[in-house]
């Protein structure tokens, strides 16, 4: 499972002109979901999302995590991070879960997600979002959570 993690200022996600999710400060999270993954993945992601140190503390050093800023989640299901982009000018999608599991596990991690942090907002699975972000720093990060052979 594949989380590309972005500090923002703000961020929203809008479907045919209608904003479905907006966040202030905080994570905007793209979920590529791969072929096998499982809920382990998943709670392994949450985890790092909630977790990972990228906020500022006093010092200016990237030490505070989401739980510790109680900053917004916005989460994106985004398929094609899931991409074998290795030959060709053309990616593959091989490696992406099927729709039907890609929904079932983003659902699932939005449904974890919620669980364990007030300030969260999906966009939509399967639609054609309009992603628009104020990146802060700027700072991302992949964050990836392979399948356990």
């Amino acid at each position: 499972m594949i989380g590309l993690l972005q500090r923002v200022s703000e961020a929203r996600v809008t479907v045919g002109g209608e904003t479905v999710g907006a966040i202030g400060p905080g994570l905007l999270a793209l979920v590529g979901v791969e072929q096998g993954d499982g809920v382990a993945q998943a709670d392994r992601l949450l985890e790092r999302l909630l977790g990972y140190r990228v906020f500022p503390d006093a010092d200016g050093k990237m030490n505070l995590s989401l739980t510790d800023t109680g900053g917004g989640l916005l989460l994106v299901p985004q398929f094609t991070l899931a991409a074998d982009t290795r030959k060709g000018m053309r990616p593959s999608f091989t490696p992406a879960a099927t729709p039907e599991a890609g929904q079932q596990l983003f659902e699932y991690l939005a449904e974890q997600a919620r669980a364990r942090h007030p300030d969260l907002a999906c966009g939509r699975f399967g639609a054609d979002m309009q992603v628009s972000l104020t990146n802060d720093g700027p700072v991302t990060f992949w964050l990836q959570v392979p399948v356990s052979r």
